[in-house]
């Protein structure tokens, strides 16, 4: 669309004199925040690393469905901005709630229902990938201790990690209580970049100290040097910007700190809290019908050696603890 608005002369937005035209002082903790913002929509390039494990052959299509995936969606945004840019002005844009509705009104005429429907279908791929993606962060946690072990859970038949899509789901309600999606969207932005900067520099300092570790996938040291030169940037321009916001964000990060050492680190916990636990445990199983997975023999990749992993599952009634049932997945 934006190739036809292109070709039929509507560029003006588009020319260097008019497309850096600004409508306030530059600043570049706007900047930093434009960017921050920006980059929210996408956000997704980091979610195919957390399911790892269902994927067939990871080494290989891991790495594959980032190169094919990231270019491919970086194409339609950019492209999708410029067709947007080539039929409506800044201040419209600014002034429409929905910009891909607004742009559909102006130029599809009768069809523009098409671009609500569109716009519904991409909402729900995207979260329908969130959901399948993050869920199994709560789950990796539980299974290393680090969260409650019902999140650890899988359901018997289905093989789906159930109280960890329900945690993440009351998770992401709470989120929703606020009324501002713009600040909403600086509290997930500004640590997710945190943690995303924290991530690369500890694979950089893994590099440096343990170089003869083995690694499947390996790339040049450029590339993470360059994201963090760009991760510093944004985060503390962002900082500069919107001290407040990035504040708030910081100390919801830090809410998990306490948890951490009550669930945790606090290895002697009275009697009274391990009995609520199993309790709990026990009736989220109940409720969910989920049990703990059980893995058998596994090939470890590093040293070439069959190990045998199995998990002990709790089970769902007294009577079954002779005979205890678990997921065959």
């Amino acid at each position: 669309m934006g190739i036809v608005q292109i070709c039929k002369g509507e560029y003006y937005w588009l020319e260097p004199a008019n497309a850096f035209e600004p409508f306030q002082d530059y600043d570049v903790g706007l900047i930093a925040l434009a960017f921050l913002q920006g980059s929210f929509a996408y956000g997704g390039w980091n979610f195919l690393n957390y399911v790892t494990e269902e994927l067939v052959d990871p080494y290989v299509n891991l790495p594959r469905a980032i190169f094919i995936s990231i270019p491919l969606v970086t194409f339609v945004y950019v492209f999708a901005n410029i067709a947007y840019v080539t039929a409506m002005s800044p201040q419209e844009l600014l002034a429409s709630n929905a910009v891909a509705v607004t742009f559909g009104e102006k130029l599809l005429g009768v069809m523009s229902w098409i671009m609500p429907i569109s716009v519904a279908l991409s909402t729900f791929g995207g979260v329908n990938g969130s959901l399948f993606t993050s869920s199994r962060l709560f789950f990796a946690g539980a299974r290393e201790g680090h969260l409650p072990r019902l999140l650890a859970m899988i359901h018997v038949k289905r093989c789906t990690p159930i109280p960890a899509l329900l945690f993440t789901c009351i998770s992401t309600l709470l989120m929703l209580c606020t009324s501002d999606m713009y600040t909403l969207i600086n509290y997930v932005g500004f640590i997710n970049y945190l943690f995303y900067g924290v991530t690369v520099a500890g694979q950089i300092v893994l590099r440096v100290k343990q170089p003869d570790m083995h690694r499947p996938i390996k790339i040049s040291l450029v590339w993470p040097v360059i994201y963090l030169l760009f991760w510093a940037f944004l985060l503390i321009f962002s900082l500069y910007s919107e001290p407040v916001v990035c504040g708030i964000g910081l100390a919801i990060m830090l809410t998990g700190v306490p948890v951490y050492f009550l669930g945790v680190y606090w290895d002697n916990k009275p009697q009274c809290f391990d009995t609520f636990v199993d309790k709990m445990t026990y009736l989220g199983q109940k409720f969910c019908v989920v049990v703990y997975p059980v893995e058998d023999e596994k090939k470890n990749e590093e040293s070439g050696e069959e190990i045998e992993l199995k998990e002990q599952s709790v089970p769902l009634s007294a009577e079954d603890e002779q005979t205890p049932k678990s997921a065959d997945c």
